[in-house]
Parts: C-alpha cells; sequence; structure tokens
C-alpha cells in the first residue's frame, strides 16, 4: 500500500525572494517534533536545572572581574538591567516554546513566522552564542583550575599550555580538555546528561551561597560610594558585557524533544531558571563589591577566589571551596550549552540548512552522535585558541540578536495565529515583547566598534553558506512525496 506524505510549505514556489521569506507553519513544527528520534526523559525539574546549568557559571566566576572596571559600583544595577534585558525575552521565549516544542529554540520560531533566510540568520547567530560561548566558559574554567592549582600545591601550569596566542600562550589546553570531557558525558544520552548536571548544579550554588555568607563578613557599605563613578554609559556597558551571564536561559527550549511534556514544563523551567539566577547574580555582586574596592577587579581571572584572598582573610580554606565550586559550575555550563548548540544544529539539519549528517541519531544512545564529535571538536579548537574577552563580547551580540527575533516571533505569531494553543501567554502583548525588542537594540549598541565587526564578518560568511549550500538543499524545496508503507 502507498502513503503520500506532504510537508505543508508556506511560499515554496515563486522567485528568489519568495524561496528566501517562505515559512515553515507551526503545525509542522509542532508534528515533526512529535515524531522526534531524540527520547523523552526530562521533566519541568531537570528542565529547570538545564537551564541553570547552562546560565549560572563563567558570567558570575570570571566575567565579572572585566565588568567592574567598566562600571564600578553601579555594576549591581548592571546585573539588574541586564537581566531585565533577560526577562523580556524569556516571556517570549516561554511563550514560544510552549507553543512549537522542538529542538530548534528561537531558530524554528524565526521559521514559522518572519521566514528561511531570517531564520538561518537567526540559527546563525544560536551558533556563534552557543558555540563560542562554551569555549568561553571553558577558557573560564582552565583560569578556575590553575587558581585551585595555586592554592592547594603552590604551581600552575605555564602561560604556554593554559593561554591562547593573543594572551600570551601557545595553546589553552585545559580549556580544550573540558570540552573533550563534556562530549564524553554528551555521547552517553540526555538522560545521563541530566543527572550528571544534577549533580553540578547543586555544588555551584552551594558554592555561591558560601562565596555570600564570607564575604559579607567584610563588607563596607562605602565601597559603594560613589555609585556612578563612570557614569551611566558606564553602568550601560558594564551590563552589555555582564549580558553573557545570562545566556543560556534559553537552553530548555533546545530540549523540547525530549522533555516529557513540553507545552506544560517548557515555560514554568524558563522562567524559574532565569529569576533564581538573577537573583543569585545581584546577590553575589553585592558581597563582591562590599567586600572589595571596585577598582581592585582590574586584571583579576577568578575574581571570585581573589575576592576571598585580599578581604576576607583566613588562609585558603574558603578560596579552595570557591574554587571547586567554580570549577564544577563551569563544567556544567559546557555540559549544557554544549548541548544547546548540537540540539540547533539537529534541527537545522533536520530542516536541510546543513547537510544531513547533523540530525542522524544513534539508536542505541539516541543521540545526535556526529554532530556531537563535530561540535565538540571545533569548540575545543576555538576554546584552545581565542582569549576569553573576545569570546564573551562575540557571544553576546549573537545573543541579543537572536533575542530580538524571539520577540519580534510573538507579536507576529499573535497576529497571524491568534487562536493557536498557548500554555503561556507573554503579560501585555506586544507592549512586552516590544520592550525586549527595545532593550535588546539598547545593549547591541553598548558594544565595541571591534564586536561589530567581528559579528559582521561572522553574518557575511554565514549568508555566503546559506546562497551556496542551505537554499538549495531546504526541505522546503521538496515536493509531496510518494512513498511506500507496509
Amino acid at each position: 500500500m502507498e502513503t503520500v506524505r506532504t510537508r505543508p510549505v508556506t511560499g515554496r514556489h515563486g522567485g528568489f525572494g519568495r524561496r528566501l521569506t517562505r515559512r515553515q507553519p507551526v503545525g509542522a513544527l509542532v508534528a515533526e517534533a512529535g515524531g522526534s528520534p531524540l527520547r523523552r526523559t526530562m521533566g519541568v525539574g531537570q528542565l529547570t536545572l538545564l537551564s541553570v546549568g547552562a546560565t549560572l557559571g563563567t558570567g558570575i566566576f570570571v566575567v565579572l572581574g572585566q565588568a567592574v572596571p567598566q562600571a564600578g559600583p553601579a555594576i549591581v544595577i548592571s546585573f539588574v538591567l541586564a537581566g531585565v534585558t533577560a526577562l523580556f525575552s524569556a516571556l517570549s521565549y516561554a511563550e514560544l516554546a510552549g507553543m512549537i516544542p522542538g529542538s530548534g529554540s528561537s531558530y524554528s520560531y524565526a521559521y514559522a513566522t518572519m521566514g528561511e533566510l531570517v531564520a538561518w540568520v537567526c540559527g546563525w547567530c544560536l551558533i556563534l552564542e552557543y558555540g563560542v560561548s562554551v569555549a568561553a566558559v571553558a577558557v573560564g574554567w582552565g583560569q578556575y583550575v590553575n587558581e585551585l592549582l595555586q592554592l592547594t600545591i603552590g604551581v600552575t601550569l605555564p602561560d604556554s599550555l593554559s593561554a591562547p596566542p593573543g594572551a600570551g600562550g601557545t595553546l589553552n589546553i585545559p580549556a580544550a580538555l573540558i570540552v573533550i570531557l563534556a562530549m564524553v558525558v554528551l555521547l552517553r544520552g540526555a538522560k545521563e546528561s541530566a543527572v550528571a548536571n544534577t549533580v553540578m548544579v547543586a555544588v555551584k550554588i552551594a558554592a555561591l551561597v558560601m562565596f555570600c555568607a564570607v564575604a559579607f563578613t567584610a563588607f563596607r557599605a562605602g565601597n559603594f560610594q560613589p555609585l556612578f563613578p563612570l557614569g551611566t554609559a558606564g553602568m550601560s556597558a558594564g551590563a552589555a558585557s555582564l549580558f553573557f551571564s545570562y545566556i543560556g536561559f534559553d537552553a530548555a527550549s533546545t530540549a523540547g524533544e525530549e522533555a516529557r511534556d513540553p507545552q506544560r514544563d517548557l515555560p514554568r523551567a524558563i522562567i524559574l531558571s532565569l529569576v533564581l539566577v538573577t537573583a543569585l547574580y545581584v546577590l553575589v555582586a553585592v558581597a563582591a563589591l562590599g567586600a572589595m574596592p571596585w577598582r581592585q577587579f582590574a586584571g583579576t581571572e577568578a575574581t571570585l577566589s581573589e575576592v576571598l584572598v585580599r578581604s576576607v582573610g583566613g588562609g585558603n580554606l574558603w578560596p579552595v571551596l570557591l574554587s571547586v565550586g567554580a570549577v564544577v559550575a563551569t563544567t556544567s555550563v559546557v555540559l549544557t550549552v554544549q548541548y544547546g548548540q548540537i540540539r540547533i544544529l539537529f534541527a537545522m539539519s533536520r530542516d536541510g540548512l546543513v547537510p544531513p549528517l547533523f540530525s542522524k541519531v544513534h539508536s542505541a544512545s539516541g543521540v545526535p552522535r556526529a554532530n556531537t564529535v563535530i561540535v565538540s571538536v571545533f569548540i575545543a579548537v576555538l576554546a584552545a585558541l581565542v582569549p576569553l574577552g573576545s569570546l564573551a563580547d562575540a557571544t553576546s551580540i549573537g545573543t541579543l540578536f537572536a533575542f530580538m527575533l524571539v520577540n519580534l516571533a510573538v507579536v507576529l505569531l499573535r497576529h497571524r495565529n491568534p487562536d493557536a494553543a498557548r500554555s503561556f501567554r507573554v503579560p501585555f502583548s506586544p507592549v512586552t515583547p516590544v520592550l525586549g525588542m527595545g532593550f535588546c537594540v539598547y545593549m547591541l549598541f553598548s558594544l565595541g566598534t571591534d564586536t561589530w565587526i567581528a559579528f559582521a564578518t561572522w553574518m557575511a560568511a554565514g549568508l555566503v553558506i546559506y546562497r551556496l549550500y542551505g537554499i538549495k538543499h531546504s526541505k522546503l524545496n521538496q515536493a509531496p512525496e510518494t512513498q511506500g508503507a507496509a
């Protein structure tokens, strides 16, 4: 017996411009996710911890040392500003994740609302966001490993083996090593990876709570005077840099095809994770600035550990415990963000925009193995060769651009599909998503010229790849198929 299988297409026929704007119907994306070969093993708790694991890490343990000199004590407000920007986008993510519970995250949302070209641009931004942020976190992991070695046995790895060429070294071997170790865990399966992440999230939350408790014993209110030594422009620049700290709350949206009840649990996990992370960030920033004058943050790497060493005293016990927590924290971020990157490419490959190798799932583990290995090796090389500051800023600009598109997607879907089932609705729409877009634009223009040049180069390369491969191999080019079925 023969069955006819058709995939609904919007704008498949027509000229070149029409091909760029063809859209994936929401129903087709939902149906595709429902038939996914990935295994549904995650509940709301694991999804929340996945987002926390992807978010809570290098941004607070390492990047704080680079952001404080930009804003001074106003860095506390910078955290709030970055958090509000993330919150608006998180609400939009929650609505769309409940509607389209697939692995593509904002890439899929853009495909359903703004067409294939914008979806490709969004997916290319996500590759920058996830892939480069994993490399940045891996670099931070290496810094805390060195700090831990110094505190425990009095030696550190030489710069030639623990720093990239742009930072006085040859290769950052620890950064590459943690990416490869995360790859090994991810190859075992989503369930096993979620269990490992749960343990690591518990350890890093405990480490940050311990830091706050100890740092508050050396708290000096005078460290916050003046609050704006570098003006409001410094506060904005600090917020733009710190936005890197909030990247990852959307990781739950990439697990839509491995969630047991995605329509119910994905929105809850996204909002819960962001609220928890923001509260911890503000608390840690207040404790750190209260314990150490802001000018002393310049040039620090393992920042929170140095706050305890310089301001609290009491030997190496607290810094050692914090460094252990930081190593675990950054390991968790590498694991979960690497997971998200792999799922984004899985969705893009299934749509034909990148080679089919990235969507092949191993029958025994339920994992896209080739995708996992290729992505991990690429990130390991990046982490070994590129300094942290460049990676963090590049990640922020890619993320802000993707978040802007997600907010826009909510507005468009409310207009085009007003009666579609939504397990969560952004309150006060369209005002809330429009504000989300506005905050993203404001933060984008707070980033430096070099970051914009790097982003433009990345986008140009992505458009070339889309023109040469993606637009030709897109599944939306295919006519309805006739295939045999038993």
